[in-house]
């Protein structure tokens, strides 16, 4: 996909945080640090640096939802950011998107903070950020 593609997709996914723009994208895509993951319905940017890993964005077109798209960009940035030398990952998620919380929690991520009236709705209203956490290092012994 395009920038401009990937711009449109994310515009269709997100209201709260607010779309990304295609100069957004572009940007970020430029840095040696971030990465692109995609699938014919989605995509997924994340980026690693010095051993921790953030998942920046997750975009699934609402017509390809459920149907386990979401759980291979996941898979794929887990493969990723391991392969890059990262043993934890951490991404924030709006407190009202509870289909990206559900997803998020089956793939194992688990909530580590909040951030107070991080993102803010097309209306105004304040929505907090949940930080949630994925260890990706086996554990020691």
């Amino acid at each position: 996909m395009t920038a401009a593609e990937l711009a449109a997709l994310h515009a269709a996914c997100f209201t709260t945080p607010r779309p990304w723009s295609e100069a957004e994208i572009t940007d970020l895509l430029a840095s040696r640090f971030c990465f692109l993951i995609e699938e014919p319905a989605g995509f997924l940017i994340g980026r690693e640096i010095a051993g921790e890993a953030e998942l920046l964005t997750v975009a699934v077109d609402p017509a390809a939802r459920r149907q386990g798209l979401g759980r291979r960009l996941l898979a794929g940035f887990a493969a990723e950011v391991r392969a890059r030398g990262a043993d934890t990952a951490f991404l924030e998620v709006a407190e009202d998107n509870a289909a990206a919380r559900a997803l998020y929690a089956a793939a194992g991520w688990r909530e580590s903070g909040r951030r107070r009236g991080y993102y803010h709705s097309p209306d105004g209203r304040a929505v907090d950020a949940l930080v949630l956490s994925l260890a990706l290092a086996p554990p020691s012994i």
